[in-house]
């Protein structure tokens, strides 16, 4: 109870704050940057250099709820062959801008749902992407598979073009949650796409659960989290559902007063952190859990873990190439955000143009604040050594940053000479504490709540 009157008076459960997939968010990206600075940017991009690639596919089946992702429904594979075709006519004008010999640390299939592709096209779509960029040393390609759709046949051609690490959405196996969200997937199902997955030497499994939604009580999260624990899945994120219906218009569909109170939201959140610790995964920054070998887990221990769009990650490329509609690119000079209307990014492609229509430009202060709230989000820390080496910054400086910190969250963060760090109990606050390195404004009615 002292540790939550605690944060109660810090505001935890007041707070909306950025998740900080990105430094400046996307919220604070301005259409100055355009298709000519991303051009410039690929081109930039050194012979033989390792990248990312990420792939967006907007199109689901049915469109649940809770989600805030940009999709649209199909019940037709006609939009989502159209749409391929578009994404290999996009690979052929990246590859053209790029210098020779770029190979991939990661490729990733995300959405919407990238499993409505039906096999041929599947097969189609990594060929070109490997026929144009091979895979480097050790690089993992990954594909977020719905349960609902999947099948032997499309399963047999992803596990063919070499997928290395599928990701399957299981949000909570409630059925009275399931109903309200507007996301049916049984446990039956879910387990069949997992054995799937397995059955194919598929080496590593992840999946997402949600706290803090309709209807969602410690019992019911606590049983949730052990018929997943029984997939023995290789990740597992622990995502708190952002209720933002003013963003996410289907959301208006989930009734407000069935919402957990952010009081509850946090003891949900612990209910299911507790017992996946005590099943022998390793916390991973906020909301990620590993087995102790998955490669998550290791970066954490060597101090190499990053963040991105995708949340964490073990990936040390310094680009990454968003393609599809609404995908953002990271480039060492800014972000590239894509046209989020379909249609729109469909007709740039066509005319044979790239279709971004905002970004940033970081300057070297975005760059070492970046940094520091990259470093807070993943090692609850801050080197003052790295900050001095890498970015120049003065002890005086950094002492300097750190004072309204420490005099804001008092014991829940400790500053030395060494740096500053967020002390075990502090964790729940690192989006708040992250919030104070951000240098723009923060419009807090854009953003999640703080826990």
């Amino acid at each position: 109870m002292e540790k939550e009157s605690q944060l109660t008076r810090l505001g935890l459960f007041d707070a909306r704050v950025p998740r900080y997939t990105s430094y400046p968010t996307a919220p604070h990206f301005k259409p100055a940057i355009g298709p000519a600075d991303f051009t410039q940017w690929v081109q930039s991009i050194p012979e033989g250099a390792a990248i990312s690639l990420y792939m967006h596919v907007p199109f689901c089946r049915r469109l649940c709820w809770f989600c805030a992702c940009r999709t649209q429904g199909t019940q037709s594979d006609e939009p989502v062959r159209a749409y391929a075709d578009i994404l290999l006519a996009e690979l052929e004008l990246l590859k053209a801008n790029l210098a020779p010999g770029i190979r991939l640390s990661r490729l990733h299939w995300g959405g919407g749902t990238p499993t409505l592709m039906p096999p041929d096209m599947m097969r189609r779509v990594a060929g070109a992407v490997f026929d144009a960029f091979p895979l480097a040393e050790g690089a993992e390609f990954s594909v977020e598979i719905d349960p609902n759709e999947i099948d032997d046949a499309r399963m047999d051609a992803l596990a063919e073009a070499g997928l290395t690490r599928a990701s399957i959405g299981v949000q909570d196996f409630d059925p009275a949650i399931q109903k309200t969200i507007g996301r049916d997937q049984s446990y039956e199902v879910t387990a069949q796409a997992a054995r799937m997955i397995r059955d194919r030497g598929i080496r590593s499994l992840n999946a997402d659960i949600l706290y803090g939604l309709p209807h969602q009580t410690p019992q019911r999260i606590a049983e949730s989290v052990q018929k997943l624990m029984a997939l023995s899945p290789d990740r597992i994120a622990l995502y708190g559902y952002a209720h933002v219906p003013w963003m996410a218009k289907r959301q208006v569909m989930i009734p407000e007063a069935a919402l957990p109170d952010a009081n509850a939201r946090l003891e949900l959140f612990q209910v299911a952190r507790d017992l996946l610790v005590a099943d022998g995964y390793d916390e991973i920054g906020i909301d990620h859990f590993a087995r102790p070998g998955d490669g998550l887990a290791v970066a954490q221990k060597a101090g190499l873990l990053r963040r991105n769009f995708q949340g964490y990650t073990d990936d040390q490329a310094q680009v990454l190439v968003g393609m599809g509609a609404s995908s953002i690119s990271r480039f060492p000079q800014g972000y590239a955000q894509n046209a989020p209307a379909t249609g729109a990014h469909v007709k740039a492609i066509r005319e044979g143009r790239f279709s971004v229509t905002r970004g940033h430009a970081f300057s070297a202060e975005d760059i070492w604040r970046a940094r520091m709230i990259e470093a807070l989000m993943c090692d609850f820390a801050i080197s003052a050594e790295e900050f001095t080496r890498d970015h120049g910054l003065s002890a005086a400086t950094l002492q300097d940053l750190f004072r309204p910190v420490v005099d804001r969250f008092g014991d829940m963060v400790h500053a030395d000479a060494a740096g500053l760090r967020i002390t075990p109990q502090g964790r729940p606050l690192t989006r708040m504490i992250a919030q104070m390195f951000d240098a723009y404004q923060v419009d807090s009615g854009r953003h999640s709540a703080a826990i």
